[in-house]
């Protein structure tokens, strides 16, 4: 029998500078016409600096896979993975659910690394379409699998606070690789069991 294999996903802190951020954030509220001179606002560019970095910052984790040894063939599906990330377009927030699937090869993952690749391609400045295709691409290459099945619902603030003010709307992305993608049967299964086809 095979033993697992882990790959460990790291996320460089290198270029954090914690004051700078600081510094910049109480430059800009001034900018906006926003006093941080009173007692409860003195601490908001810290506070808006930490909250920015730890929005931006995976949590290193070991991606461990293992070896398919009853040659499971069928619909691997993990839904409503919590989903939070930043629009990069105006640096609000979106979130909602992923619904991330896969058809086994040689390997199997370990359930719970679904979501942490869903949670370490999120804590960026992303657009939800790139999101979607890189948590799919990753899992392609890295599991080495049949196929792929990536789901993303969000609601994005930058929609629902200002400009249109569009509030209770959603936007769904998906990407779909391999059989998932090319064998109608296998693309129906997964649209319909995350609940996107019904």
């Amino acid at each position: 029998m095979d033993a697992p294999a882990t790959l460990h996903v790291a996320h460089d802190t290198a270029g954090v500078d914690l004051g700078a951020a600081e510094d910049a954030v109480r430059h800009f509220l001034k900018a906006l016409g926003v006093s941080t001179d009173s007692e409860t606002m003195q601490g908001t560019p810290g506070r808006m600096a930490r909250a920015y970095a730890e929005l931006f910052r995976p949590r290193d984790f070991d991606l461990t896979t293992f070896p398919n040894d009853e040659g499971y063939d069928e619909l691997v599906l993990a839904r409503s993975i919590p989903v939070r990330s930043i629009c990069e377009h105006h640096l609000l927030p979106f979130v909602g659910t992923a619904h991330v699937g896969y058809l086994p090869g040689q390997r199997i993952l370990g359930l719970s690394k679904l979501a942490r690749v869903v949670e370490h391609f999120a804590r960026r400045p992303q657009t939800q379409e790139r999101l979607t295709k890189q948590i799919a691409d990753w899992l392609q290459v890295q599991l080495a699998c049949k196929g792929v099945g990536v789901v993303i619902v969000a609601e994005h603030t930058c929609m629902t606070l200002r400009g249109v003010q569009a509030t209770g709307s959603s936007t769904v992305t998906s990407t779909l690789l391999g059989l998932l993608r090319h064998d109608p049967r296998s693309r129906a299964e997964f649209l319909t069991l995350t609940g996107v086809s019904r």
